[in-house]
């Protein structure tokens, strides 16, 4: 019988030296509670609901690992990404983690996986797997060298050509 494929927070903690993660979809999970109450209108305490990550990810961040964010996102953005865009200084930036965007017309000519990834030290990648409406169905771990240096190029072909989150104005 195969192990039990590691947690994230256990992926994590095991990280030594970088921690990327490429984003892009447009909506993802569209039924979150909190995601429906800042549609609605209401004030969002990002810390206290995402109390876990923050924790986490300043954690992670001073034992020396880089967490470095990119999102890959249509313009004009949609209600989601607005969402993410202005939580994103308290909950990424905020913490320590360095973000940036990019519009998907500059992503073009960029050979991008099928699925948003989580890559640690450059040894592991985790895909997480959403349904077409955004609605989260699991994820799959790979260690395949192949695999990895395709997620690692093309996390750093949009790194390289995406704004630093200070100065993206999204659409």
């Amino acid at each position: 019988m195969p192990a039990p494929q590691a947690t994230f927070v256990e992926l994590i903690r095991q990280c030594r030296h970088t921690a990327v993660h490429l984003e892009m979809r447009d909506t993802y999970t569209p039924d979150d509670p909190v995601y429906l109450d800042w549609q609605a209108g209401h004030p969002i305490d990002a810390l206290a609901h995402w109390s876990e990550w923050v924790e986490l990810a300043t954690k992670t961040i001073k034992r020396g690992v880089t967490i470095r964010r990119a999102r890959v996102i249509s313009e004009p953005i949609t209600d989601f990404i607005r969402y993410e865009y202005e939580l994103t200084d308290a909950l990424n930036v905020g913490v320590g983690e360095a973000v940036r965007w990019l519009p998907r017309r500059q992503a073009s000519a960029l050979a991008l996986p099928g699925n948003d990834f989580w890559l640690f030290d450059d040894r592991l990648v985790r895909f997480g797997l959403f349904s077409g409406d955004g609605v989260y169905l699991g994820d799959e771990v790979s260690e395949d060298p192949d695999v990895i240096k395709l997620c690692s190029s093309a996390f750093e072909a949009v790194w390289d050509r995406a704004v630093p989150h200070a100065e993206y104005r999204p659409s």
